[in-house]
């Protein structure tokens, strides 16, 4: 397994992560969701990391960055839109910066948020969707024991068209 860490964000990561972000940009819009022009300007781009801190303090996400063992950011992995009650559930997604693709890094990402879930957060359950093209992801989430559940229809608006969704869950206990 390749030696990662996960490291809760915080604002101190910004200009970092920023830089991740510009240099990834292309390559993120190919394979996941544009996130628009505002999103890549340093003042908002810092308001949303500021933010993102806040909802995290909060409980409402947790947002981790996937770092090497000399500290550089390969990638992020988050949980979100965090339910507790009756569903003690979040929603998880990662990506893996370009050049750091099929190296194992969100495999490995992806088991060690397992861990925080489940220790840290004490989460019931995980819940991930995938583009129906998107089988590295896929394999991902079934190489870390997470179950198919089905495929959703026009079920994400992206580049102005509605796209289908492969749907799993993982139930942490």
């Amino acid at each position: 397994m390749p030696d990662i860490i996960i490291n809760l964000l915080e604002e101190s990561d910004a200009q970092e992560l920023f830089t991740f972000e510009i240099k990834n940009r292309a390559f993120f819009e190919r394979v996941g969701f544009p996130r628009g022009d505002n999103y890549y300007e340093l003042n908002n781009f810092n308001t949303i990391i500021k933010e993102s801190v806040e909802e995290q303090e909060k409980g409402l996400v947790y947002m981790y960055l996937i770092k090497n063992h000399t500290g550089m950011i390969l990638g992020r992995i988050n949980l979100l839109s965090i339910v507790r009650g009756s569903f003690n559930k979040a929603g998880l997604g990662y990506r893996i910066g370009e050049e750091h693709q099929g190296k194992g890094y969100a495999t490995r990402a992806v088991k060690l948020v397992l861990d925080e879930a489940v220790n840290k957060h004490k989460l019931h359950r995980l819940e991930a969707g995938t583009a129906p093209n998107n089988i590295g992801s896929q394999i991902v989430l079934i190489k870390n024991n997470f179950q198919f559940v089905g495929r959703f229809n026009k079920y994400i608006y992206k580049n102005g068209q509605w796209c289908e969704s492969i749907y799993f869950e993982r139930i942490l206990d």
